[in-house]
């Protein structure tokens, strides 16, 4: 049923792929799917936020980011699991989405992992957006 299973995490809240991680694990064994782990980075190129990080920040930043991830892909994805490491820059919710797009995966994972901070009741969560916005199935885990 499905191929290619887009998973988001932020890798400094585990409440973001805690619970996650294990049912898209689940899901690649059932199905032979293979695991798209995708961050997103804030995107730091627009002029008025870019002007105040000095000009290699972007690069040190997916640097850092990448290797970040490489480092919880072998700790928690075993590895029996086909995996592939995405960073992607922009608004969380519509850089997912692009990115999902972009690999054609079957369905998209994602915790919910709503800290009700202001901007949430604002923007609402990325989570809710991006089950709005989609063209693919997502799958929110609680």
């Amino acid at each position: 049923m499905y191929k290619k299973i887009l998973l988001s995490v932020d890798l400094n809240e585990e409440s973001s792929w805690g619970k996650a991680l294990p049912v898209a694990l689940t899901l690649c064994r059932t199905f032979g799917a293979s695991l798209h782990v995708v961050t997103v980075l804030p995107d730091y190129h627009m002029p008025l936020v870019g002007s105040y990080f000095p000009r290699d920040f972007s690069k040190k930043a997916h640097e850092a980011l990448s290797e970040a991830q490489h480092r919880f892909i072998a700790e928690h994805v075993p590895d029996d699991i086909k995996v592939q490491s995405v960073i992607v820059d922009g608004s969380p919710w519509e850089a997912i989405i692009k990115m999902a797009k972009k690999l054609d995966v079957d369905l998209i994972v994602m915790a919910s992992h709503n800290k009700r901070k202001f901007a949430d009741y604002v923007l609402g969560p990325n989570a809710e957006h991006v089950v709005h916005h989609s063209k693919m199935s997502v799958m929110i885990v609680r």
